[in-house]
């Protein structure tokens, strides 16, 4: 459909340049010579955006004229990055642009690093969601996502004197070419008021009074498929005065309505940030149900078989009040039994649970959610009062079964719980995290729900992790294999008989020198500092938390620091060990480990005896566009978290992908990947879940037992509190006493000597080349797997019930 009447202006190189100056003139009211960079880069956004209109409409009349079931994802977070190049990629025009600018004397590099990474998410989990509605839109599959499009997003890092401080992510501050707000469509969401009880005609039947109203108004954003004609939706969420009346100071209102949707994740340390978070989840979930409902019932005339039509799926705790709201409607509007809205709503709905986590999995004190949301309040408790009896006649008189069950106890709200309970699929995202769920963690509700839990292992989108991240690396691949397997990521299998290809081999590694260059040239202008691109370039880059245990990796460059500075019979392979992460601003402790990697570079980077063989960067700001530029340089990815905490990862994929050999624990997704590549092409160190799950469960590590009796252990821990570093005395005080005084939660100093001895074994193989070379190849080459294109396959066909639906031209 593309390329028609006046949509042939990305036809040829001459049509798209003498469009290309039109427009601009046209938009930004000044002649091309006056033109800046972002002028040009809107100006090029607006044509694709012009060019792919008539497809997405057409779309979206194709999935309403045959019927087609769709599904709807509802995710907090969807972290989607720079949109420019992924879309000049997925429509094949990315070769006239670049060339036709050029004769422009304009760089389409310099055009796309000049948008702003889209603010709606923070890590993984946004992440997730931004691959699989590329996944869908490629395997035209009917699915769109609804989020929340926050005015800041997360926050921008700044690193001042080794401290993160969070500034304002204005990524909205010169608009965005890719949404079209749809005033037309606006939802109105209610909170607080009064539910009143009402008996007519026969049936009880209630409704909500004095209500505060917020407009949710949608931005819809074009999700374009890889060389499909299938466009499908983003649609996201603005909060907005309403023209209803409120009790409220008229100013004050405003206030409290705009902060709906301003910051991703408001601090919730005190009741204020917890009303506002609950107010984010309902006004996301109400918004969407009411426009997938009202859409429902303009072409089918009922909801009867909405079952049967739609699929509404949860990314993570969330957006958990999609149930009961989904019930308001089907009950309080549609008039529906309970039973009858109980059936639609249970199948209509799906959950993915991404965390094993106890404090991830969100519980909302019933004093503060009662009052927001009265009517949902009293469907929860409907649901979990019927779902108790039903646990009653199974287990009669087991009380404390039935109150670990419930989904209201202690004077909270339990949303894992509903979530179970309210849906016909539960997943988890890695074989040994729906393990994990099944046997430990939720096994009181897989022992009565065994046949709604099921496993989706996680993937990612290797179209712009590969594709479009490192363009050297695929046209490599495209001379050995041929381009089919950007269409088919399996039949990367193919490249596993040229692992031992001498001349391959010598290609493969120029690449990577060639991406280490461009990473470096990077690090130099960010931080000032040279780095070698023929050491091991060592990579941990994730969001900041305890358990992903970056402190673990800062320990061990201690400990080499300590070994080059004291012993000269010791030598190591250069390395430069590059992190990226940010903490949550409420965060403590995870932003103190932040400070001590900044401290130790410091230390580092600055000693002229050591620093032509070790090297610490962080990397400020970590997000997509960055990450575009890391994962193809690493040589060594670290996925170190305690064994049984990481639910799957996708980090460890895109490394993978891009040739990086991973060192890890036997956690998440870690464990398929050894399965895949092999124990001869994975550094596997550490503890077991097992082992983890075991002392959790029974007592018996005692963290003191290994500071005590391991030297190495003993000096680096103490060099957090001695006066090593630089800074105030008490600075890693936290640090160190969550080692020694509070046990050491995360099994670090447990893991530390296996951690070490590993990277013996990574420093030795990555001398030899060969040997170094077909471990990296054959990641690559078994990395296919992991694809999202493959678990969107399997919700598809196993979860949501949906079909390829890829239009006629």
């Amino acid at each position: 459909m593309y390329g028609r009447g006046e949509k042939a202006m990305f036809s040829n190189k001459e049509i798209f340049k003498e469009t290309f100056l039109e427009k601009l003139e046209m938009l930004c009211g000044k002649s091309f010579k006056e033109s800046t960079v972002r002028d040009q880069y809107h100006t090029l956004g607006h044509m694709v955006r012009e060019f792919i209109s008539a497809t997405w409409i057409a779309t979206n009349e194709h999935n309403r004229s045959t019927h087609a079931k769709q599904v709807y994802y509802l995710s907090i977070e969807f972290l989607l990055g720079r949109m420019l190049g992924n879309n000049l990629l997925n429509l094949g025009i990315r070769e006239i642009c670049e060339e036709g600018l050029l004769d422009l004397g304009i760089s389409l590099q310099e055009v796309e690093e000049s948008e702003s990474d889209a603010g709606l998410g923070n890590g993984g989990l946004g992440r997730l969601a931004a691959c699989f509605l590329d996944s869908l839109a490629s395997l035209n599959l009917p699915g769109h996502g609804y989020g929340i499009r926050y005015k800041h997003g997360l926050f921008d890092q700044k690193i001042v004197e080794g401290y993160q401080v969070e500034l304002p992510e204005q990524w909205l501050r010169h608009g965005n070419v890719w949404e079209l707000r749809r005033h037309d469509q606006a939802i109105e969401v209610g909170f607080w008021g009064e539910v009143e009880t009402i008996h007519l005609n026969g049936r009880l039947d209630f409704r909500t009074v004095s209500e505060e109203k917020i407009t949710a108004v949608p931005y819809d954003i074009p999700v374009v498929g890889y060389k499909t004609d299938t466009i499908n939706t983003l649609r996201l969420w603005n909060a907005e005065p309403s023209p209803y009346p409120t009790d409220k100071n008229v100013m004050e209102y405003k206030r409290e309505t705009e902060a709906v949707s301003e910051l991703l994740y408001p601090d919730d340390t005190h009741d204020e940030g917890k009303i506002l978070r609950l107010k984010q989840q309902y006004f996301l979930v109400s918004a969407s149900l009411q426009n997938i409902i009202q859409q429902h019932r303009a072409h089918h005339g009922h909801v009867k078989d909405l079952h049967k039509k739609v699929a509404i799926h949860i990314n993570d705790t969330h957006p958990v009040l999609a149930i009961p709201e989904l019930m308001r409607i089907l009950l309080d509007k549609e008039k529906m039994s309970w039973e009858e809205a109980w059936h639609i709503t249970i199948e209509t709905i799906s959950y993915t649970n991404h965390t094993t986590l106890s404090e991830a999995l969100e519980k909302w004190p019933v004093r503060i959610f009662k009052p927001l949301l009265p009517r949902i309040y009293m469907i929860v408790e409907e649901i979990n009062e019927r779902f108790c009896k039903q646990l009653w006649k199974r287990y009669p008189g087991e009380w404390d079964r039935i109150k670990q069950m419930a989904i209201i106890a202690d004077d909270l709200v339990k949303m894992a719980h509903l979530a179970i309970v309210g849906s016909h699929s539960i997943n988890g995202v890695a074989k040994i995290h729906t393990n994990i769920l099944k046997e430990r963690e939720m096994n009181h509700f897989y022992k009565f729900y065994p046949s709604k839990f099921n496993n989706k292992t996680n993937g990612i989108t290797h179209r712009r992790w590969l594709l479009k991240a490192n363009p050297q690396l695929a046209s490599l691949l495209n001379e050995a294999i041929g381009d089919k397997w950007v269409q088919s990521p399996a039949k990367l299998t193919e490249l596993l008989s040229y692992r031992e290809d001498a001349v391959f081999q010598h290609q493969i590694a120029q690449v990577k020198k060639a991406r280490k260059d461009i990473l470096a040239k990077h690090i130099y202008e960010q931080t000032g500092i040279n780095v070698d691109t023929n050491s091991i370039f060592d990579v941990q880059v994730k969001r900041l938390h305890a358990y992903k245990r970056q402190l673990l990796n800062v320990l061990h460059i201690m400990y080499l620091y300590n070994r080059l500075k004291e012993d000269s019979s010791f030598t190591i392979y250069p390395h430069t060990f590059i992190f990226g992460a940010k903490a949550s601003p409420g965060y403590y402790y995870a932003k103190k480990i932040i400070k001590l990697i900044n401290s130790l570079a410091d230390k580092v980077n600055h000693d002229k005896q050591t620093n032509d063989r070790l090297k610490v960067i962080f990397l400020e700001n970590y997000r997509v566009s960055l990450a575009e530029d890391i994962f193809p340089a690493a040589d060594v990815s670290e996925q170190i978290s305690t064994a049984s905490k990481e639910a799957s990862g996708t980090g460890n994929m895109k490394f993978m992908m891009n040739g990086a050999v991973t060192v890890g624990t036997l956690d998440g997704a870690n464990i398929e990947i050894k399965e895949e590549v092999g124990n001869e092409h994975i550094f596997i160190f550490g503890l077991t879940s097992e082992e983890v799950l075991n002392y959790h469960h029974n007592g018996g590590y005692r963290s003191m037992d290994y500071y005590h009796h391991d030297a190495r252990v003993h000096r680096v821990v103490d060099q957090l509190v001695n006066g090593y570093y630089p800074v105030a005395q008490d600075e890693f005080e936290p640090i160190y006493d969550s080692l020694t005084v509070q046990n050491d939660e995360y099994f670090v100093l447990k893991d530390l000597a296996s951690y070490i001895d590993v990277h013996e074994r990574v420093n030795n193989m990555y001398q030899d080349t060969h040997t170094w070379l077909r471990m990296s190849i054959t990641n690559i080459a078994q990395s296919g797997h992991f694809t999202s294109d493959r678990t969107i396959l399997q919700y598809a066909h196993d979860i949501w019930k949906i079909k390829h639906s890829e239009m006629i031209r």
